[in-house]
Order: C-alpha cells, then sequence, then structure tokens
C-alpha cells in the first residue's frame, strides 16, 4: 500500500514538474514572444519570465536584434545594355513582433525576395558609369525601395550595400583603355600647365637680368659649377655676348677696309692698263662720235675731206 502511494506521487511530480517546465518561458532582453491562447493574439511578452498555461497558449520568439541578409548574385542588365552580375547585403531588424508574426508567413525569406527583385529593378534602370561611380546614390534607393515594401510585416531595413558589380572581360578591357586615355590627357594638362609656369618664371627673370646685367655673370659661374659637378671630360664655358660683339665688330670692320683697299688697287691697275688717246688695238672696233659731236664739228654731215 505504501510502495502504491509512493509511486503514485512520484507521477504527480513528475507530472507537475513538466507542466510547470511547458507554462515558463524565459525570453532574452533582445527577445519578444508572440502569445497565442486558443489561438487569438495575446499582448506580447518578454523579455524576462513568461508564465504560459499549458496546452492552451502558444509563444513564438521573434529576435529584435539586426540581421544579415546576403543578396545572391543577381544578372543585371543596366541601362546602356552591359550585362554584370551583381551581390549586394542588406541590414534589417524587427521593430513590431506581432506583425512579423501575423502579416507574412516567414519575415526573413520574403525580405531576401523582396531585396532580390528590387535589385533588379533599380540596378536596371541605371546605366553602367552610375552603377560603378555613384552606388552611395543607388544604395540610398535600394533602402528606400525595400523598406517601403517590408513597413507593413513590421521589418525596418536600415542598409542596403552594393557588395560587388562583376563585369564581362571584354568591358573590363574596355575600361582599363577609358582609364588610360584618361590618364595620359591629364598628364598633359599637367605638363602643359607646368610649361606655361615655367614660361611666365622665365620671363620674370629675364626682366630681373634685364636690370641688372651682372646676374647674367652669376648665372654663368653657377651653370659651371653645375657642370663641374658631374665630372664630364667635355667642358663648355658659356660667353657673355657683350664681350664677343666688339670683337665681332672689329673682324668686321678689318674685313671691309681690306675688300675696299683690294678694290681701289684693282680699279688703278684697270686704268693703267687700259689704251691712251686714240690708239687702238688691231682689229679694234673704232667707236663712232655722237650726233652732238657730229653737229659741233666744222665739216658737214656725210661729207669726206680730201687733202690736195
Amino acid at each position: 500500500m505504501i510502495a502504491a502511494i509512493v509511486i503514485v506521487l512520484v507521477v504527480l511530480l513528475v507530472i507537475g514538474l513538466a507542466t510547470a517546465g511547458a507554462s515558463v518561458r524565459v525570453l532574452r532582453e533582445y527577445e519578444r514572444g508572440v502569445v497565442f491562447r486558443l489561438g487569438r493574439l495575446m499582448e506580447p511578452r518578454g523579455p524576462g519570465l513568461v508564465m504560459l498555461v499549458p496546452t492552451i497558449d502558444r509563444l513564438v520568439r521573434v529576435s529584435l536584434r539586426t540581421v544579415t541578409l546576403t543578396i545572391p548574385p543577381q544578372e543585371v542588365i543596366t541601362r546602356d545594355n552591359v550585362p554584370v552580375r551583381v551581390t549586394a547585403v542588406a541590414y534589417y531588424r524587427v521593430v513590431d513582433s506581432q506583425r512579423a508574426v501575423i502579416e507574412v508567413e516567414s519575415f526573413h525569406a520574403a525580405t531576401l525576395q523582396i531585396s532580390q527583385t528590387t535589385l533588379r529593378s533599380v540596378l536596371g534602370g541605371a546605366d553602367l558609369d552610375t552603377l560603378l561611380a555613384g552606388r552611395e546614390h543607388l544604395n540610398e534607393a535600394l533602402q528606400h525601395v525595400i523598406d517601403a515594401q517590408t513597413e507593413p510585416w513590421g521589418i525596418k531595413v536600415t542598409t542596403v550595400e552594393i557588395k560587388d558589380v562583376e563585369l564581362p572581360a571584354q568591358m573590363q578591357h574596355a575600361i582599363a583603355r577609358q582609364a588610360e586615355a584618361e590618364r595620359e590627357r591629364r598628364a598633359k594638362i599637367i605638363n602643359a600647365e607646368g610649361e606655361f609656369q615655367a614660361a611666365a618664371k622665365l620671363g620674370e627673370a629675364a626682366d630681373v637680368i634685364s636690370r641688372n646685367p651682372v646676374t647674367i655673370q652669376l648665372r654663368y659661374l653657377q651653370t659651371l659649377r653645375e657642370i663641374g659637378a658631374t665630372q664630364n671630360s667635355t667642358v663648355v664655358f658659356p660667353m657673355p655676348i657683350d664681350m664677343v660683339a666688339p670683337a665681332l665688330d672689329a673682324i668686321r670692320g678689318a674685313t671691309r677696309s681690306q675688300h675696299e683697299s683690294d678694290g681701289q688697287a684693282g680699279g688703278s691697275q684697270a686704268e693703267s692698263d687700259a689704251p691712251t688717246g686714240g690708239e687702238l688695238e688691231a682689229g679694234a672696233p673704232r667707236e663712232l662720235p655722237s650726233a652732238p659731236e657730229l653737229q659741233n664739228s666744222d665739216q658737214p654731215v656725210g661729207s669726206t675731206s680730201r687733202e690736195h
């Protein structure tokens, strides 16, 4: 009899412990409990100790922490007809645990699907340059669109980031050539600006040298020092034009005087070699007198004098 009573007490104790375990829940600080009593929604519970009616109440745990949602790679055709492969990541959290359980069957799967479709639609309306350089605006657009879709479910999408953009190999080569051409253009512009600034500085230096000619001598000495530092076998010595000009003028004057003296000597020699008076060489043509000479002569024109 005593043994039967002990067995009954043990069974009742086990049933009590099992019932107590089924009616007591402990929720963490980041968790909320959605309680259904005979299928009807009750007030949200938690955090801490939660008491339930066994076999009548059913508890659904909902985490309020931010969830990292990795969006699988999506094949996207941009507005300028360039196929790309885009990978993104989204961050969301539950702000209303009751709506997250009641309004949608699985809020995680629903958020993932709406993120994929929104990613394809938004990026399909942008060109390749915007996709590569203007990601901040695209991220904001994606966040606003996805958050507007998930707001009725009690889901708040905080951030959407485009993680990776894969381009075809041909497009990568084209972009590389474009970047190289852009770098060459910038290098030429920088070089031209440097030449312009150097020319301006040289003009200022010329103005300074023109006001004080001694500075050019100092510049010559500095040039010699630079040449000597290189240990060259050939040394070029710059000579001022002011020093060379008088010597060149003297050489030109001496050359001109020599030519003039040679010319005068040649003229006198020619005069001495010419025939004197009316002497003519044999076979040389005789020069006829001019018309005035004939008119002034005593003999009539066309007559000849004959000596009797």
